[in-house]
């Protein structure tokens, strides 16, 4: 305890001395936090990449300070920027020794402009020969030990200012997930896809099976949800004669935290007239394998210890045939919601007393068959009663043309060859209130300006939901989801 006070006592000492060297700065007139710009017009990769036509050329960087090594009359220094870092060479006899005077104060995380000439040190180290320097910001605060850096997993998701600054894979983790997003909206603009906004803040929160988040608006004297999905409002587009569209934003739902489950997370719908689930099957496999190639390189991406082959036709298998192979269990030889739970008794796959036949069978697909799907994977063909807004296959009306698309034992995305018929969804609407009734917290609610669109006519129509963070932990190898978002979702600090 007491090396604990002591250790305090020391960073406390430590800060007093940072704002001691400000308030000295602005008595002097030299407040750093009265400079409002500094022209940069180099960054440290470009320097390091382009040495041999910017050798002896003049460049101004800028950055914060990371390292500080001072030697009597010359020192050296280590600028971090956008792009990495970059060495400067700092000597009396060319800043000045007013200058140089104050470079001697400047602290680890100052925020530091400097012009100056590329060179080559005599270790071969490219820098930057400084004969201006300007001190842009002061840091009041210590930032975490170099070599150990930011460690506490807790800490770095709370203060994720700190974690880009002291770990450069965390950066560019989050270039690549920019990059993700850039080059799905490429590929989808490239196919005719618009890009739409939807709202966030709805009277019903439908399209998928969650709980929403609810909220009161004021001005109206009404509750309202925030959405759980992007679906319902993409088909009235759909209805409208806006054939292809997308929209990329977040949506929220109330659940749990966990590796794979923030309650705010971003979600891709898109829709697509005049084609069925197989077009949506076809467009997730281009898809994926665009985005790797131009964000990884390769369409054969490490995650883990698996190495996952996009380059290669997606594995297509129905859930009933998939629950055979993995469970021996064949659900086309269970006839009625009592064989189906009897058999989950014998296999002990809890349920609940509403659940039914297809029910049960997702019950088993997640129990068995889930895990072992780590190449990618379409699971199709679901039972109905998970899938109030699909369309009926023709052939077998207890199952719908549906599909689960599968990586690394997760559902990567959903889709559908979309329910058109406003008679059919009204009765599954109907079933989702039973459900919610009988206990179903997630159940949809009936939609009603959603049924007049369908009555105005839709026509047959794909759609499809991509979990964008999923994605991104793929494409990134990273294996939580508070990884990929930048502001994850934090129990507070004072409950």
């Amino acid at each position: 305890m007491a090396g604990q006070q002591n250790q305090q006592q020391d960073i406390n000492q430590l800060l007093k001395v940072r704002r001691d060297k400000l308030q000295e700065l602005q008595a002097n007139g030299k407040n750093p936090f009265e400079v409002t710009k500094y022209n940069v017009t180099h960054h440290s990769m470009e320097i390091k990449d382009h040495f041999d036509a910017l050798e002896n050329q003049e460049v101004s960087i800028a950055g914060r300070m990371m390292f500080k090594r001072v030697m009597g009359k010359a020192s050296f220094c280590n600028i971090q920027d956008l792009q990495g870092n970059i060495q400067a060479y700092v000597a009396r006899d060319e800043v000045g020794e007013d200058s140089y005077k104050d470079f001697k104060k400047y602290d680890v995380g100052d925020i530091l402009g400097i012009k100056g000439r590329v060179f080559k040190t005599k270790t071969g180290e490219i820098s930057v020969h400084a004969e201006e320097m300007k001190l842009l910001s002061k840091s009041l605060q210590i930032l975490p030990e170099k070599y150990h850096g930011l460690t506490d997993t807790d800490l770095r998701y709370r203060q994720r200012y700190i974690d880009l600054i002291m770990n450069a894979d965390v950066k560019e983790t989050f270039i690549k997930r920019s990059k993700i997003i850039s080059c799905i909206r490429s590929y989808l603009n490239g196919q005719g896809f618009l890009e739409v906004e939807t709202p966030m803040l709805v009277s019903n929160a439908g399209g998928a099976a969650a709980r929403p988040f609810e909220t009161h608006f004021n001005a109206l004297n009404e509750d309202l949800k925030l959405r759980i999905s992007l679906e319902l409002y993409l088909k009235r587009l759909i209805v409208g004669g806006m054939e292809r569209v997308y929209e990329i934003g977040r949506v929220f739902r109330n659940e749990g935290l966990d590796t794979r489950h923030n309650p705010e997370f971003t979600l891709m719908e898109l829709y697509q007239a005049y084609i069925d689930y197989y077009g949506m099957m076809d467009l997730t496999e281009n898809l994926y394998r665009y985005v790797a190639k131009e964000v990884t390189g390769s369409e054969i991406i490490t995650y883990g210890e698996y190495s996952i082959d996009l380059s290669k036709p997606f594995e297509r298998i129905t859930m009933v045939d998939a629950v055979k192979k993995y469970a021996d269990v064949d659900f086309n030889e269970i006839h009625s919601t009592q064989e189906a739970k009897k058999l989950a008794d014998e296999h002990h796959i809890e349920y609940e007393e509403r659940h039914q036949k297809g029910d049960i069978l997702s019950l088993f697909f997640e129990h068995y068959v889930e895990e072992h799907l780590i190449q990618p994977t379409f699971i199709m063909d679901h039972p109905i009663e998970i899938s109030p807004l699909t369309k009926k296959k023709p052939d077998n009306p207890e199952y719908v043309e549906r599909f689960e698309f599968f990586l690394n034992g997760w559902e990567m995305a959903n889709a559908y060859s979309e329910l058109n018929d406003p008679i059919d969804q009204r009765e599954r609407f109907e079933e989702q209130e039973k459900a919610f009734a009988a206990g179903d917290a997630e159940a949809n609610h009936t939609d009603e300006d959603f049924l007049n669109a369908l009555n105005i006519g839709m026509p047959p129509t794909g759609g499809i939901g991509f979990g964008i963070d999923r994605m991104v932990m793929i494409m990134t190898n990273s294996m939580a989801i508070r990884d990929v978002l930048l502001f994850p979702t934090m129990k507070s600090l004072d409950k």
